[in-house]
């Protein structure tokens, strides 16, 4: 599956201020093929959930797409009028949020949310979209899904209603779905869960999904490929097993040298010095240039362009433009 369901290119997201103008997205690009998961990984404040929203049209005032194109199966959509965006979202692209009670009503059974979100998109009978989203419970794993469609969201557990939110997510079959933080609230066999879960569902419906995390076993578990974020831009993207094992840019080598491993010759774990700076304080040159431990001058005054090497893509001076060794 190689058809590209969502293309970004130098997407530039800024937030106007009394400080003056804040960029928290700069220069971002990728694709996500049909079928295919790219996790989006960095500490917080990197701008992964900042690049969900835009993609998906949430990003509201005093932000703004600033630059850039979004493009889902080639159709722009970034700048879509409300209305038009309003029927690509939930229709066309569907959104799971980290905590299933932001995207629940408390006051409406489950059922009739999922009902709502079928018939909004759709022309489906209420009689029909009713059995569509009892089929769509049961293909998340929810048990007894005749009886459990008319229960309240406090009437299920964590792990039961994040499977809510996927279906509510899959009621009108979107292309793509922006998955930010799904697992975080939950517990270690029920990340597990979810993460099969969307694994088989991106494999037999063919959905692309953009994965959130800030959680490298999520990603080393659910994802194809990975894009690792610092300060608004990506410092790194290719093959998740080339990336979680060979990591080219500091920032990646120092995230994946801080997961720990059940080896007994393993070595001290890799710590990262410093913190991500904030939008008001983002140093010139490579951003991450005063925390790395290989910067030179050439780091301090300008910004590295993503140059390929091996099987990603590195925002990196130690690579020249053929990508080896500087």
């Amino acid at each position: 599956m190689t058809e590209t369901v969502l293309s970004v290119r130098d997407l530039r997201v800024v937030f106007e201020t009394r400080r003056g103008t804040l960029t928290a997205i700069d220069g971002v690009s990728f694709d996500i093929a049909r079928g295919e998961i790219l996790g989006v990984v960095g500490e917080s404040g990197a701008g992964k959930s900042v690049t969900g929203s835009a993609v998906i049209g949430l990003i509201d005032p005093p932000g703004r797409i600033a630059g850039g194109e979004i493009r889902l199966r080639g159709e722009r959509i970034d700048d879509l009028p409300p209305e038009k965006m309003r029927r690509v979202r939930g229709r066309r692209i569907g959104m799971i949020f980290q905590d299933p009670l932001t995207s629940l009503d408390p006051l409406y059974r489950v059922g009739e949310q999922i009902v709502e979100t079928i018939r909004t998109h759709t022309d489906l009978s209420a009689k029909a979209a009713r059995a569509r989203a009892i089929d769509l419970l049961t293909e998340v794993g929810i048990p007894a899904p005749e009886r459990r469609i008319d229960g309240y969201p406090h009437e299920f557990s964590g792990g039961m209603r994040q499977r809510v939110v996927i279906a509510l997510a899959l009621a009108a079959e979107p292309e793509l779905i922006i998955a930010d933080e799904p697992t975080t609230a939950l517990d270690v066999s029920v990340q597990a869960q979810v993460i099969t879960l969307l694994k088989r569902l991106c494999r037999e419906r063919g959905t692309a999904v953009m994965l959130v995390t800030h959680d490298m076993g999520v990603i080393a578990e659910a994802a194809d490929r990975v894009a690792v974020m610092y300060s608004g831009r990506i410092a790194e993207i290719g093959p998740v097993a080339s990336v979680v094992r060979h990591p080219h840019h500091p920032y990646a080598r120092g995230l994946m040298g801080a997961i720990p491993t059940l080896s007994d010759t393993a070595e001290r774990l890799t710590q990262i010095p410093g913190a991500m700076p904030r939008l008001t304080a983002i140093p010139p040159g490579c951003a991450f240039n005063p925390r790395c431990p290989s910067a030179f001058a050439r780091c301090r005054t300008e910004r590295p362009e993503p140059v390929a090497v091996e099987r990603t893509r590195v925002a990196c001076h130690l690579y020249d433009a053929r990508g080896e060794a500087a």
